[in-house]
């Protein structure tokens, strides 16, 4: 891979500043998911998805108020990639059944709209099909932790892999801090970014890891802080360069992705950030303080190495 030069920098002289930064936003999000929680998407929740297309544009106030004006509140109205393109978001109901439901929708806002709109799409979850998949999808994360744990431990030391767990619980965190706070959508597409943000979290994480055991085998002075700031710097190149050319297709997936990729989008541009952040203040901060040092990466002696010769 062709580098390119960055000055050198030292990172760890900004490691408590970095970690106080990172405390706050992790302390921000715990309060926005208690006081808001998670604006969780018909994925989870369950219930009733219906794409309509108009043949002029509409305001989504004007569709609400004809939905409200036939008893049905708590309807969700966005546009979807046009003002012609509606979406609906139609939470769980007892008392029709989704066909019925379905089928009032349309009437009520066909004629509303003078006949001029189509439905394209209905699409249905039982809300025990949502609790399942909620289920099932915060497994899936505490696996991938579980996983990267044990990986980094066998491959590393066991303080890299509270350093590498730590980083990507990190990034984790600081996503659903932002669709909390801001409550968006939290979909199955969302979850899907997050544990893919897992993934680039862990493999920048390594790269830097594997500097650094390399460094600590082969640069014979210097405390183990200033070898981790050696390590940082050399990768740095590298990391620019493989979070700039992904940033730049995400940016892509955003702007022209369409509103389904939406959110996948979004969670991948935050994590993104959150992810090359926290594999330089976060993992290596993290190994650092747990008294990570060379001596614990020294390669052992094979039996007899060393011995002088017996006469």
């Amino acid at each position: 891979m062709r580098e390119i030069k960055i000055p050198y920098i030292d990172y760890m002289a900004q490691r408590w500043k970095a970690l106080y930064f990172s405390g706050a936003l992790i302390l921000i999000t715990f309060v926005s998911l208690a006081i808001q929680g998670l604006n969780f998407g018909l994925d989870f929740t369950g219930g009733t998805v219906i794409e309509l297309g108009y043949q002029e544009p509409v305001e989504t106030a004007e569709v609400s108020k004809a939905l409200e004006g036939v008893g049905l509140t708590g309807v969700t109205v966005q546009y979807f990639g046009s003002n012609r393109d509606i979406l609906l978001r139609i939470p769980p109901s007892g008392e029709t059944s989704n066909a019925a439901l379905s089928q009032k929708v349309f009437d009520t806002l066909a004629a509303a709209a003078g006949g001029k709109v189509e439905m394209r799409r209905v699409e249905f979850v039982g809300p025990q099909v949502g609790e399942e998949l909620t289920e099932q999808g915060g497994l899936a994360v505490l696996y991938s932790v579980f996983g990267i744990l044990i990986y980094v431990a066998l491959r590393f030391e066991w303080r890299f892999s509270v350093g590498a767990v730590a980083a990507t619980v990190h990034d984790a965190i600081i996503v659903l801090g932002v669709f909390s706070i801001f409550q968006l959508d939290f979909d199955l597409n969302v979850l899907a970014s997050v544990l893919t943000v897992v993934g680039y979290s862990l493999n920048d994480t390594i790269v830097i890891f594997d500097r650094v055991r390399e460094n600590f085998r082969k640069v014979r002075k210097g405390t183990p802080l200033q070898i981790m700031n050696q390590s940082v710097n050399e990768t740095m190149s590298r990391t620019i360069i493989t979070a700039g050319t992904v940033f730049l297709v995400v940016i892509a997936l955003y702007l022209f992705g369409g509103e389904t990729l939406r959110g996948f989008s979004l969670a991948l541009l935050v994590g993104l950030i959150s992810g090359t952040w926290s594999t330089i203040y976060i993992a290596s901060n993290v190994a650092i303080l747990l008294g990570v040092s060379p001596a614990n990466l020294a390669v052992p002696k094979k039996e007899g190495e060393g011995a002088g010769a017996q006469v």
